[in-house]
């Protein structure tokens, strides 16, 4: 079996949730139990750290594989989805999986594969540990695909549970409140087990406080505050109560707070945990999280002239962010490339985007994608304005053709619309 037949089978013989979104969901831990018991519960060979959360969890868990590689630890990274290749969802050390281990896996387990018949995510997940129990990690950053309590990834019982924060995402699996989508992300909190959140209001921390008090788990609050300086070489020099002169790889306003959840995370893993993250290691792994782990798509600039950025922001409080930071950006004209999911509710996303932009409406080339001409419909009647596209390059082209040089254009609304354009 090669690299590519593999992936094949995969996608054609279990179900997806970022292509078909619902009907792949398979909440709960009964499968996740049989194939690890199977590979011989790879999971517990290493430590782990657990990250959940509404947004920032990818910022959060890559900044926080790249402190541990810079402090020493040989460190297993497992996020989703990918944007451009399956394999950067497992990383050892920032690099991805090899090619022929993938294969390899999905040939030796296919009769446990077709017996089970998990989904895609679930297999992926055992996939990681395996890996990561054979290259003898010395601990992984694990993070949620959706939700907490009823996710695959909570088979692990972690040294250390992060959530970044708590907003509407998802809510026909996890709630329509905050204080039921927090619920389910609090099931990430296991017993004994130090858990930090990065944001919180009142409602979501009454449910935090009392399921630590449940589990005899301490909890910790991000408490300091980065502030903004300059740009240096592309990248935001900030200070904060504790530091002086942090600069952070990867930018955006929303970066400042992932990073307050990290710097927390840390101090927890040192004074709690028994880690050995030195003060070095934790600012180099913040200005380096790039280079380390590979990451791509939060506020990435691609070129100049006209500036291109391009940003995995997707639901309404991730919109949001977007939509302030676009406020702040200097230039003639604004163009946005803007696709998005069909079981997404996106009239508030709508409603917060910029009016005064023209708009290029497209849909990756995946089966849940919104159809561009549905997505204008929708978007016209929130006063936004532009025309449709049937891909993302076909929009990008057009976007590129008509933008001068001192106009800007931004890409975004999904992440396989990101995906795509990093892709070409």
């Amino acid at each position: 079996m090669t690299y590519k037949s593999a992936l094949n089978y995969l996608y054609a013989q279990l179900p997806a949730f970022h292509n078909i979104g619902a009907g792949a969901y398979k909440p709960g831990l009964e499968n996740t139990v049989k194939i690890l018991n199977s590979l011989n519960n790879p999971q517990n060979a290493f430590k782990t750290i657990h990250v959940a959360g509404t947004n920032g969890k990818g910022s959060v868990s890559h900044a926080l594989s790249a402190i541990l590689q810079m402090a020493g630890y040989r460190t297993g990274l497992y996020t989703s989805p990918h944007l451009v290749e399956f394999g950067e969802r497992i990383r050892v050390d920032g690099k991805i999986i090899k090619k022929q281990y993938v294969a390899d896996f999905v040939e030796q387990n296919q009769s446990v594969i077709e017996q089970i018949q998990p989904s895609f995510f679930e297999i992926t997940m055992a996939m990681a540990f395996r890996y990561f129990a054979d290259n003898k990690v010395d601990v992984a950053v694990i993070e949620t695909g959706l939700g907490g309590r009823l996710d695959s990834t909570n088979i692990i019982n972690p040294e250390l549970s992060v959530i970044t924060n708590i907003s509407y995402d998802h809510t026909q699996f996890l709630g329509d409140t905050l204080e039921k989508i927090a619920f389910e992300k609090a099931g990430i909190i296991k017993k004994n087990v130090p858990v930090v959140i990065g944001e919180w209001q009142k409602e979501t921390f009454e449910v935090f406080e009392q399921k630590a008090q449940e589990s005899g788990s301490p909890l910790f609050l991000a408490d300091d505050e980065l502030q903004f300086v300059k740009y240096v070489d592309g990248k935001m020099l900030c200070n904060s109560k504790k530091y002086d002169n942090i600069l952070l790889g990867l930018t955006g306003n929303y970066q400042l707070l992932n990073t307050a959840t990290v710097l927390k995370a840390v101090e927890v893993l040192n004074s709690r945990v028994g880690f050995k993250i030195p003060e070095k290691a934790l600012l180099a792994g913040i200005e380096n999280v790039v280079e380390l782990t590979g990451l791509r798509g939060r506020w990435e600039k691609i070129s100049e002239n006209p500036a291109v950025v391009v940003d995995t922001g997707h639901n309404a409080a991730g919109i949001a962010f977007v939509a302030n930071q676009l406020k702040q950006q200097k230039y003639k004209c604004l163009h946005i490339i803007f696709g998005v999911v069909n079981d997404k509710d996106i009239t508030h996303i709508l409603e917060l985007l910029p009016k005064d932009a023209e708009y290029y409406f497209t849909q990756a080339n995946i089966s849940r994608a919104l159809p561009a001409t549905e997505l204008k419909r929708q978007a016209a009647a929130k006063g936004l304005t532009g025309n449709s596209y049937n891909s993302v390059s076909e929009a990008f082209a057009a976007a590129e053709n008509k933008a001068g040089e001192e106009d800007f254009i931004f890409v975004g609304g999904s992440n396989f619309v990101v995906g795509e354009f990093l892709a070409f």
